[in-house]
């Protein structure tokens, strides 16, 4: 894979179903510009269960639009997708409701542990 959104989107596409986003049934277009012109991945969530896609210009429940710069931080760690919201880096239009679960699939900062893996360490006996 040539650069961090590239990677992220192979990965996603092989989880095949994800318990984060059960609830959802929709798809989602990312069309993220670059110096040589836009990305496209489309990605369908139905009920859990994830698809990934390349270059389709079709219409999606909800379409994401901005950098393929600032998606790279996202998706490296760097930055919190709802912070690039925020900042007018990424924009989302049509089912916000989409753009806001597809926050669960983001990774977290670099080093971070999930909650549950710290709660274990702390119980275990020194």
């Amino acid at each position: 894979m040539s650069n961090p959104t590239d990677s992220f989107f192979a990965a996603l596409g092989r989880r095949g179903h994800e318990p984060l986003v059960e609830e959802a049934t929709g798809t989602v277009r990312f069309d993220l510009d670059y110096d040589r012109g836009v990305d496209r991945w489309f990605l369908v969530l139905d009920r859990g269960d994830l698809r990934v896609s390349r270059n389709e210009d079709r219409d999606a429940d909800c379409t994401v639009r901005g950098s393929r710069a600032s998606f790279d931080r996202v998706v490296r760690g760097e930055s919190h997708i709802y912070a690039a919201w925020v900042r007018n880096e990424l924009r989302a239009e049509g089912d916000i409701r989409l753009a806001r679960l597809v926050q669960r699939l983001m990774p977290g900062p670099p080093g971070a542990h999930h909650p549950r893996d710290f709660a274990r360490r702390r119980r275990r006996p020194s």
